[in-house]
C-alpha cells in the first residue's frame, strides 16, 4: 500500500491560505503595536492600565504554554482557513473523489481506444516482418540459383537486398518488442484502473453516508470540546482518511494519464508505411521501464516486462481486454479507515 500518512496542514490548499493570513496577522499586528506603542506606555503608567496589560500578557502566555488551549486555537484556525479556501477551490475530499470517478471513466474509454489502435498497428507490423522474411528467403533462393548459373551481378544484388531486409527486420522486431511492452502495460493498466474505478465508486457511496452520520453526531462544537479534553477528533480523523484516499487516487490517475500521453506520442511518431519511427518515443518508454515503481501496476510491472522479453511467452493480440471480477476481492481503500 502506498504511504497513506496525511499531508501536513501547510502542504494543503488551506495551508497556503493559512500562511497568507498568518503573514498578514503578523505584519498587521506589528504595525498596530508600533502605532499604539506610545498609548500602551502611557496606559502602563496607570495602575488599572498596567493590570489590564499584564492580564492580556498572562492570557497570551497561558495559551502558549497550555497544550489544550493551543490545540483549540489551532483547530479553530484550521477550520476558518478551510472554510475560506473552500469558497474559491474544491477541497472537500468526497467532491474531489467524485471528480476522479469522472476522470477515470473518461480515461478508461480513451485507453480502450489506444489499446485497439495499438493492436491494429502491431498486426500490421507483424505482417511486415513476415513479408520481409519471405522476401529474404526468396532473394537468397534467387541468389543461390544465380550463383549456380555464374551470374555474379545477380548474386550481389539479391544478397545485398536480403541483407537490407534483414537489417530492417531487426529494427522492426525491436520496435515490435517495445510495442508489445506497451500493449501488455496498457492492457494491465486498463484492468487495474477498472478495479480502481469500482473501488473509488464504492468508497464514495459508503463514506459519504458515514461522513454525514459522523458530522451529524460530531458537531464543530463537540469536536472542539473533544480537543479541549485531549481526545481525538473522530470527524477530523475521518476527513484525513478521505484525503489520503483522494491523494492516492490522484497519484494513480496522474500516472495513468502520463502513460497514456506517452503511448499516444509514441504511436504518433510511428509511420509503418514508410518504416519510420522516432527514437524519442522509444527512449521515453525505456525510461518508464527503468523507473522503480508503479502505483497502478504494483508488482505486476516487473512481471509484465519479463513476459514481454520472454520469447516463449507469445502475446495473443486477439484476446479481449480483461474485466475486473468483484467476487472474492476486497476494496483496496478499506484499510485507510482502520
Amino acid at each position: 500500500m502506498p504511504d497513506s500518512r496525511p499531508r501536513s496542514f501547510w502542504k494543503k490548499p488551506e495551508g497556503v491560505t493559512g500562511a497568507i493570513f498568518l503573514a498578514a496577522i503578523l505584519i498587521g499586528g506589528g504595525i498596530l503595536i508600533t502605532s499604539v506603542l506610545g498609548s500602551l506606555i502611557a496606559l502602563a503608567k496607570t495602575t488599572l492600565g498596567l493590570v489590564g496589560i499584564l492580564g492580556v500578557l498572562g492570557l497570551i502566555i497561558f495559551m502558549a504554554l497550555d497544550g489544550k488551549a493551543r490545540n483549540l486555537i489551532w483547530y479553530m484556525y484550521k477550520s476558518a482557513m478551510r472554510a475560506i479556501t473552500g469558497l474559491f477551490i474544491k477541497i472537500d475530499p468526497i467532491s474531489i473523489l467524485k471528480s476522479y470517478v469522472d476522470d477515470l471513466r473518461g480515461n478508461l474509454r480513451k485507453m480502450n481506444r489506444q489499446v485497439s489502435m495499438l493492436r491494429g498497428q502491431m498486426h500490421k507490423l507483424k505482417e511486415m516482418i513476415l513479408n520481409n522474411q519471405k522476401e529474404i528467403r526468396n532473394n537468397m533462393q534467387l541468389a543461390s540459383e544465380a550463383k549456380r548459373g555464374n551470374k555474379n551481378n545477380v548474386v550481389i544484388l539479391k544478397t545485398r537486398k536480403a541483407g537490407r531486409l534483414r537489417d530492417s527486420n531487426l529494427k522492426l522486431e525491436d520496435l515490435y518488442k517495445k510495442m508489445e511492452v506497451m500493449y501488455r502495460v496498457l492492457s494491465k493498466m486498463y484492468e487495474n484502473s477498472s478495479i480502481l474505478l469500482e473501488d473509488v465508486q464504492d468508497q464514495v457511496q459508503l463514506k459519504e453516508q458515514e461522513r454525514n452520520a459522523i458530522r451529524a453526531s460530531h458537531s464543530a462544537m463537540r469536536s472542539a470540546m473533544s480537543i479541549i479534553k485531549g481526545d481525538k477528533d473522530k470527524r477530523a480523523m475521518f476527513d484525513q482518511a478521505l484525503e489520503a484516499v483522494a491523494d492516492d487516487v490522484s497519484q494513480k490517475v496522474g500516472e495513468m494519464e502520463r502513460f497514456m500521453d506517452m503511448s499516444e506520442n509514441f504511436m504518433n511518431s510511428i509511420d509503418l508505411q514508410n518504416g519510420i519511427f522516432e527514437d524519442e518515443g522509444l527512449k521515453m518508454l525505456e525510461q518508464w521501464e527503468q523507473e522503480s515503481t508503479s502505483l497502478i501496476l504494483g508488482e505486476d510491472k516487473s512481471n509484465l516486462l519479463e513476459e514481454a522479453n520472454d520469447d516463449s511467452n507469445v502475446l495473443d493480440l486477439n484476446e479481449p481486454l480483461k474485466q475486473p471480477e468483484k467476487m472474492g476481492r476486497g476494496n483496496q481503500y478499506d484499510n485507510f479507515f482502520d
